[in-house]
C-alpha cells in the first residue's frame, strides 16, 4: 500500500483529471448472491481517493452483464472508453483485470486508448502506466491469463456437464410429471392427479389429431394442467396454453428417452456484432446424448414417433412437406395421401366451382420452372372409387365400431369428468388442511385467524364451483333409448350407407382414410385417359385399382375454336388482348361467362399453353392505333394503305390487333404519300388524286365540295 501511495507514476496532470472505478459481475445471480464481491469492488473507490483524486466516478451499470464473446454490449464499459478518449480520465481502477474485460478485443481497445491519452490503470496490487514497456507487458499477460482462465473454466464445466449427461444424470429441471426419488432415479410424479393430467394430453391428441385441437378441448372444457412456475419449485395448475400442450406432446422425455443438447446455441454475426441464438429443436436421435428406455414413460417410443409424424404432417410449412396434409373441412378426402408415380411429388388439392368446394388433385411437376403439370384430375369420382375399396376393408369391423360408439355415448365426456373429480379430491384435501390450520390458531390472534379463514373460504368456494361443473356434466349426459341403441347397431351392420350419407362429416372420413391408408401412388397412361392407383394400406398390404380419368369442366367445356385462337395469339399477345378478341368474336367460357384475363390464364394452364398476362413491348412492330399516331393520320388512312398493298400488316386471328412493321412505315412510297397528304389534304395512292377522293382535313372540305358539284 505504501508503494502505491508513493508511486512516481502518478503525476499532477493525472490528478487534475477525474478517476473512474469500473464494477462488473457476470450474471444476475452473482449480483443477488455475491454481495461480498460487490463490497470489495466498491472499496476500490476509497483507495483511489487515498491516492489523491478528489473526483471519483463509479460506473456500476454493467453489474449482471457478461463480458464474454457474443454477449450484449456493455454500456458501462463503452462509457469508460469514451471518457478516456475525451481526455477526461486520469486513472481507471478495477479490482482485477477480469472485471474490465474477458475478451482480447476489449482488453486491447482499452490499453490502446489509455496509452494514447496518458491514462493510468490500477488494480488491487499495482498502478500501471502504458508508456512503460514493462507495464504494457504485465497488463498484456494479465489480460491473456484472464481470457485463458475463462476458457478453461468453461471447458471444464461443459466437459463435466456432458459426462454427467452421458450417464443420464444431468437435469436442470425435470419435465412436468417427473420427480427424482431418494436414489436420484427418475420416476413418475407421486401425485396421481398430475400423472392423469399428462396422460389425458396424449389421449386427447390421439382423438383430435392436431396440437391446436387438443389445446382447444382443454380450453373449451376449462380443464387445468400442471405447469412449472417461473419462480419456485412447486407446480401450479392452470388452463394450458398451446405452447404447453406442444411441449408435452413433442418432448421425447415422456416416451422414456433421455436427450441432451436438443436445442444447441450458436454464435452468429448480425449487423457486424456477434450474438448468441438458440437453434431449432433437433430430432431426439440427432442430439449429442440420446438414451432410449432411460426411465418409465407415459407413452412408448412407437407412439411418440407416430405423434411426431402426425404433427409434421399438420404443419403448413411447405419446405417441410410438399402437401398441406392437416385435416380440414375441404371436400378432398385424399389430401396428403396421393403421391405422383411419375415424379414422386405429393399431390396438392385445389378447390373450384361456384362455392369453391369441388376438389381437384394436381401434381405441380415442372410448372414452377416453366414446365407443365404432371397429373391433374377431379377429386369427387376418385374419392368415391377409393372409398369403395375402403368399405371392403373396414365393413367387417363396423359392428365393433358401433359397440365402441355406444360405450362412448353412455360414458359421456368421461375425460373431463375424471379430471374434475381429481381436482375435487385435491381441493377437499386442501380445504381440510386449511381448516386444521385455522382451527389450531389462537382465536385472540385476529390477524392470523382472519387470513387463515380467508384461505379456508377460498378452498370451499373452489369446491362448490367444481361440484357445480360436475353436476352440469351429469345433466348433459344423455341416456340412449332402446330404439336409439338399435339404430346405432344397425349402422355398424350397414356401414356403407353411413359412409355415403350426407350427414357423415368430411373430417371423420379423412381421419378414417389416414388411419388405414399409408399412401396412394397414382399414375396415368400416355394418352392420359386412365388412372392407375396403388393403395398402400397400414400393415404392408397393397391394392391396385384402375379407372377412367375424370373429365372435369376444364377438359371439354371450352370451345375448340376459342382454344385455337388462344394458341395462335398466346406467343405474341397477352391474356387481356386475347380475352378482348374472344369477346368480340362472340365466344364464351364453358360456363357461358365472358372472357377476362384470369379466365384466359386458367384455360392456358389447363391446356398447357405457354403465354403471359400482358404482351411485352416490341419496338419493331406497332398496332393500327400506334401507326396512325406515329404517322399523324387517321386510322382509315392506314387501312387504305393496307388495302392498296402499299403497307403490310399481320393479324394472327380475326379481330386480333394488327401488327405493322415500323420499317414499312418509314419506307419511301409510304412516307411520300403521307407527306403529300399533309401538304394537300388529299390521299393519292397511285399517280394522282383518286376518283371521288374526299379531303381528309377540315380546311380543304369546302374546296372538295365545290369541285364535286362542278
Amino acid at each position: 500500500m505504501t508503494e502505491i501511495l508513493c508511486s512516481p507514476k502518478i503525476k499532477p496532470e493525472h490528478l487534475a483529471r477525474k478517476a473512474i472505478v469500473y464494477l462488473r459481475q457476470s450474471s444476475d445471480k452473482q449480483v443477488r448472491q455475491n454481495l461480498e464481491s460487490q463490497r470489495l469492488q466498491y472499496e476500490v473507490a476509497e483507495r483511489i481517493r487515498s491516492l489523491g483524486w478528489r473526483h471519483v466516478e463509479i460506473i456500476d451499470s454493467d453489474l449482471g452483464s457478461s463480458a464474454g464473446m457474443a454477449s450484449a454490449r456493455r454500456k458501462g464499459f463503452e462509457r469508460v472508453l469514451s471518457s478516456v478518449a475525451l481526455g477526461e480520465v486520469g486513472i481507471v481502477g478495477s479490482r482485477d483485470a477480469s472485471r474490465l474485460s474477458r475478451t482480447d478485443k476489449d482488453w486491447c481497445r482499452l490499453l490502446e486508448v489509455c496509452q494514447i491519452f496518458g491514462t493510468l490503470i490500477a488494480d488491487e496490487q499495482q498502478i500501471y502506466d502504458l508508456n512503460y514497456l514493462d507495464d504494457q507487458l504485465v497488463l498484456g499477460i494479465k489480460g491473456t491469463l484472464s481470457v485463458v482462465e475463462l476458457k478453461v473454466l468453461r471447458q471444464r464445466m461443459q466437459a463435466g456437464q456432458e459426462s454427467k449427461a452421458r450417464r443420464g444424470e444431468m437435469f436442470k429441471r425435470l419435465p412436468i410429471g417427473y420427480v427424482l426419488d431418494s436414489t436420484g432415479k427418475v420416476v413418475l410424479h407421486s401425485d396421481q392427479r398430475v400423472c392423469e393430467a399428462i396422460r389425458l394430453v396424449f389421449l386427447k391428441f390421439r382423438e383430435r389429431w392436431t396440437i391446436r385441437q387438443t389445446f382447444m378441448w382443454f380450453r373449451d372444457h376449462d380443464i387445468e394442467l400442471p405447469a412449472n412456475p417461473v419462480l419456485g419449485t412447486g407446480l401450479v395448475w392452470k388452463v394450458p396454453t398451446q405452447a404447453l400442450v406442444r411441449d408435452i406432446l413433442l418432448n421425447p422425455f415422456y416416451a422414456g428417452a433421455y436427450v441432451w443438447g436438443r436445442r444447441p446455441v450458436e454464435t452468429i454475426l448480425v449487423d457486424g456484432q456477434l450474438k448468441k441464438r438458440q437453434r431449432a429443436f433437433r430430432r431426439a436421435e440427432d442430439c449429442r446424448v440420446f438414451i432410449r428406455d432411460h426411465h418409465e414413460g407415459y407413452i412408448d417410443w412407437s407412439t411418440y414417433e407416430e405423434n411426431r409424424q402426425m404433427t409434421r404432417r399438420n404443419s403448413v410449412n411447405w419446405q417441410g412437406d410438399e402437401s398441406m396434409a392437416a385435416i380440414r373441412a375441404g371436400q378432398g378426402l385424399l389430401v396428403g395421401l396421393l403421391r405422383c408415380g411419375h415424379c414422386g411429388r405429393k399431390l396438392h388439392v385445389r378447390y373450384w366451382g361456384a362455392r369453391g368446394t369441388h376438389a381437384r388433385y394436381l401434381c405441380k411437376g415442372e410448372f414452377d420452372d416453366g414446365g407443365q403439370y404432371c397429373i391433374g384430375f377431379g377429386g369427387a369420382s376418385v374419392d368415391r372409387r377409393v372409398g369403395k375399396e375402403l368399405l371392403k376393408v373396414i365393413s367387417p369391423v363396423g359392428v365393433e365400431a358401433s359397440l365402441h360408439a355406444l360405450e362412448e355415448l353412455n360414458a359421456g365426456d368421461a375425460a373431463a369428468r375424471m379430471a374434475l373429480t381429481s381436482k375435487l379430491e385435491q381441493l377437499e384435501y386442501e380445504a381440510r388442511k386449511a381448516f386444521e390450520q385455522y382451527n389450531a390458531v389462537d382465536a385472540r390472534n385476529r390477524l392470523a385467524a382472519s387470513e387463515l379463514e380467508r384461505r379456508w373460504n377460498e378452498k370451499l368456494e373452489a369446491i362448490a364451483e367444481t361440484k357445480h361443473r360436475l353436476s352440469e356434466l351429469d345433466e348433459m349426459r344423455y341416456a340412449l333409448s332402446n330404439e336409439e341403441e338399435a339404430q346405432i347397431r344397425a349402422m355398424g351392420e350397414n356401414f356403407s350407407a353411413v359412409w355415403e350419407s350426407d350427414l357423415c362429416p368430411t373430417e371423420l372420413k379423412k381421419m378414417i382414410f389416414r388411419t388405414v391408408i399409408e399412401e396412394i401412388i397414382v399414375r396415368t397412361d400416355a394418352a392420359k385417359t386412365t388412372l392407375q392407383f396403388t393403395i398402400h394400406w397400414k400393415g404392408g398390404v397393397h391394392t391396385q385399382i384402375e379407372m377412367q380419368r375424370p373429365r372435369g369442366a376444364t377438359d371439354c367445356a371450352t370451345p375448340m375454336e376459342a382454344l385455337d385462337i388462344v394458341r395462335r395469339m398466346a406467343p405474341r399477345h397477352g391474356d387481356d388482348q386475347i380475352a378482348s378478341v374472344l369477346n368480340r368474336l362472340g365466344y364464351s367460357t364453358g360456363k357461358g361467362k365472358r372472357w377476362n384475363q384470369t379466365r384466359v390464364a386458367t384455360a392456358r394452364r389447363n391446356h398447357s399453353i405457354a403465354g403471359k398476362k400482358r404482351a411485352l413491348p416490341d419496338s419493331s412492330t406497332v398496332s393500327l392505333t400506334e401507326a396512325a399516331r406515329i404517322s399523324g393520320v387517321s386510322h382509315r388512312t392506314i387501312e387504305r394503305l393496307v388495302e392498296a398493298g402499299l403497307l403490310q400488316r399481320e393479324q394472327v386471328a380475326p379481330r386480333a390487333p394488327w401488327q405493322i412493321r415500323r420499317a414499312d412505315l418509314d419506307a419511301g412510297p409510304v412516307r411520300s404519300i403521307i407527306e403529300r397528304l399533309r401538304r394537300t389534304g388529299k390521299l393519292v395512292l397511285q399517280g394522282g388524286c383518286m376518283e371521288n377522293q374526299m379531303a381528309l382535313f377540315q380546311e380543304n372540305q369546302g374546296d372538295d365540295n365545290a369541285r364535286h358539284h362542278e
